[in-house]
């Protein structure tokens, strides 16, 4: 008699990046063994609040909001967005100086999002942490609402970091810029994390599987890449390939002792800034 088979939801962005790396679990290209993988496609900030409640076997969670999950989850050492000299921006219709932040209205993709706890950390560093005021805004949504003028500034994640620019917008900030010399480390956007009531066997079989999915997305580009392109707003092939590139790639494949090392400066400094309530203990599935 067949054994059946486990049912694993798996929460992550419609975005290229991730379908790139989900490509062969979503496709049935490698063997997935007694489990059965199944997809749920939402954006990030939804991801993280359904992530509070434990819904998901398996979700792209924002490193913030990892720091909150900590009795549901573990981190997964697969499938992390590393901001290695880039990351979320801040951009306005206005060609204006970091200075010229303060006392305006910045509209931001969800205040759990690694992004918000950039933002927050960057305007303490110019004295302002009090001094500006955020909208929460869907992220597909703030580049248009910039444009026209609702919001002096938007704080703009995945394919935007490159589109920007089609909307007559001009970038103020870089934050991974910012925080790679203000740390010489890489900003930890995204990772995925497993829930722990699974046990350790089946979280351990998970985290195979997706390395093994990530492995074959890089080994057949072209294929994983004709699958992404479906969810690349506003980009073609080239940037889509381009955007893919900047999220799936080394770092995703594990984050290794530099990249954790970056989630614990990021997390302490969240902690330290009063932003995070507690300290952080890091939990990988090894």
């Amino acid at each position: 008699m067949a054994t059946a088979q486990q049912v694993i939801r798996v929460g992550h962005s419609p975005d290229p990046d991730d379908a790139f790396m989900f490509h062969a679990l979503a496709n049935d290209k490698i063997p997935t063994g007694n489990l059965r993988f199944v997809h749920e496609l939402q954006d990030i900030e939804t991801l993280n609040r359904r992530a509070l409640h434990g819904e998901l076997e398996v979700t792209a969670v924002s490193i913030h909001a990892y720091a909150f999950l900590l009795d549901k989850y573990a981190l997964l050492p697969t499938g992390s967005s590393m901001g290695d000299q880039y990351g979320p921006i801040i951009v306005a219709r206005r060609q204006l100086a970091a200075k010229d932040l303060v006392g305006r209205k910045i509209a931001v993709p969800g205040t759990l999002t690694t992004a918000y706890l950039a933002l927050e950390l960057f305007m303490e560093s110019l004295q302002a942490r009090q001094r500006w005021a955020y909208e929460v805004v869907p992220f597909d949504q703030i580049i248009p609402a910039v444009a026209c003028g609702r919001y002096d500034a938007g704080l703009i994640i995945h394919e935007g970091q490159l589109t920007f620019r089609n909307q007559g917008l001009n970038l103020v900030t870089d934050l991974g810029v910012w925080w790679q010399d203000k740390t010489g480390l890489p900003l930890p956007l995204g990772g995925n994390v497993v829930r722990k009531d699974l046990g350790l066997a089946t979280m351990r079989e998970i985290s195979r599987l997706l390395r093994a999915s990530i492995e074959y997305a890089l080994d057949h580009r072209e294929e994983a890449l004709a699958h992404a392109l479906q969810y690349a707003r506003d980009m073609n092939r080239d940037l889509a390939d381009r955007f893919v590139g900047m999220y799936v790639n080394h770092w995703t494949l594990d984050y290794g002792d530099r990249g954790r090392a970056a989630i614990r400066r990021l997390l302490d400094e969240g902690h330290r800034a009063g932003i995070i309530p507690n300290p952080v203990q890091l939990e990988f599935v090894e």
